[in-house]
């Protein structure tokens, strides 16, 4: 029997380390019972800017809803301005740190004694969020504090939820019905030109599809091994599409043919249910096709460099994919830009459009507004001097504002002015003033050396 001798132990005090250990860790410790301290003052004053923005709102005599959220809007947008986060970070911020203090106040004392994290605080408000009765909800916490005391925030959320279950008295079908009204689709960006899909659906309805996709995915592989096994078969790799004859074999892993499944089926396939009609929508639901803009350098596109290329102005592509969706674009744009700057100063089309719209495209590339980067899609051209006051339609008194900003701009005091450069001038109610520039065109050089990835500097 081979012996098991123990590691050498780190308080070995000939090294000296374990002490100096000891000490790191006791200063961690009072480090994060510090920032959860801090933390806890930053909830109850966003729960106080929020408890003045609501009761504003309420004296409003407008009966739109809209209208009434407005100064909520606004002072998010002060503090987004202020902290350099996008505003509606801080009015979810804002939403739950109300939340917090009128629901979960004893939660709150837990994080300003440093007795759990901001993280529990996390899994208790998500978890606890769906009891509606003050008492029931109130004797739920207590029990979850304690656990939270001495456990890590994953198993506490576990806890929580299940114990939330418990207790909950309105029934799980109309408890569903709610959440169901909170389904929908979003991106978040990832590096190297990938982003993450997520769809948020019923329970049921999510595991069958991956299900579907993972035992599609299986019957490829199947497929793909049994003609390699074949006699006389020949294996040809091929890595990203699928396998275009019998013979070729399929490199990719289950998990990659599920994913390429899913988005040929989400791009190309037809909605089972399609109410429309030739006349609303030509050809169908099916007929209609993908479109996304894409920013790609002329270097890139000629194959003289490997960097640059962009989807809707926010998320990296590989140039491949780019010079691919150039080649088949029926219509792209030639943008000129100072070299110095990067800044746009010239646009030219092939295709034609309106000059305006097809400038300020290119020279905004994303809602103009402080910290947003919504895409030129759920953008709307905003007059920084309103049309009805007098201002002229002209470049430099027109930009690119998302739906909730212009909003946001033309209902409250919020005013815009713009150089002839394109920066934007922007002034708050409370007399706060930021500048936002003309976003750059990044601009990359080939290398002389003959070397494309090298960095020109």
């Amino acid at each position: 029997m081979t012996d098991l001798l123990p590691p050498p132990s780190l308080a070995d005090p000939g090294h000296g380390e374990g002490e100096r250990l000891r000490r790191l860790i006791a200063d961690i410790r009072a480090a994060t019972q510090e920032v959860a301290r801090l933390q806890a003052v930053l909830i109850r004053w966003r729960a106080e800017v929020m408890e003045i923005a609501l009761a504003q709102g309420n004296r409003s005599s407008s009966r739109v809803s809209r209208e009434r959220e407005m100064p909520v809007r606004s002072v998010a947008l002060e503090i987004g301005v202020a902290t350099k986060t996008h505003d509606l970070t801080v009015q979810k911020e804002l939403g739950d740190a109300f939340t917090l203090t009128e629901k979960f106040s004893a939660t709150v004392d837990a994080l300003e004694d440093g007795r759990i994290t901001l993280r529990h605080v996390r899994a208790v408000l998500d978890t606890g969020i769906v009891i509606d009765d003050d008492d029931t909800r109130e004797g739920w916490e207590q029990v979850v504090l304690s656990r939270a005391e001495r456990d890590s925030p994953g198993r506490v959320r576990a806890f929580a939820r299940e114990l939330a279950e418990s207790v909950q008295p309105e029934g799980m079908t109309a408890r569903h019905v709610r959440a169901a009204q909170t389904r929908g689709v979003s991106v978040r960006d990832l590096a190297d030109g990938m982003a993450e899909l997520s769809v948020i659906l019923p329970a049921t309805v999510a595991y069958g599809i991956r299900d579907r996709l993972r035992r599609q995915a299986a019957v490829i592989r199947a497929e793909s091994t049994k003609t390699v096994d074949a006699p006389g078969a020949s294996v040809a790799p091929v890595a990203g599409d699928l396998p275009s004859a019998p013979s070729v074999h399929d490199q990719r892993t289950l998990a990659q043919i599920g994913a390429d499944l899913c988005a040929d089926l989400l791009l190309t396939a037809a909605p089972t249910i399609d109410p429309t009609t030739d006349e609303t929508c030509p050809g169908g639901l099916g007929a209609i096709r993908a479109q996304v803009q894409i920013t790609v350098p002329v270097l890139t596109l000629l194959g003289h460099t490997d960097v640059g290329a962009a989807v809707a102005g926010r998320s990296p592509i590989d140039p491949e994919t780019a010079r691919h969706l150039a080649a088949h674009a029926p219509g792209w744009d030639r943008v000129l830009c100072d070299p110095v700057t990067g800044t746009v100063r010239e646009v030219d089309r092939y295709s034609p459009t309106v000059t305006q719209r097809r400038y300020l495209a290119a020279r905004d590339q994303h809602c103009r507004a402080p910290g947003c980067r919504a895409p030129l899609t759920r953008c709307q051209l905003d007059h920084n001097h309103e049309a009805r006051h007098g201002g002229a339609t002209k470049l430099t008194n027109i930009c690119h504002l998302c739906v909730r900003h212009h909003t946001l701009k033309t209902e409250t005091a919020w005013t815009v002015s713009q150089d002839s450069d394109g920066t934007l001038r922007f002034e708050s109610p409370l007399g706060q003033r930021t500048i936002e520039t003309p976003p750059p065109r990044v601009l990359f050089l080939p290398d002389s050396s003959g070397t494309p990835d090298a960095a020109p500097f």
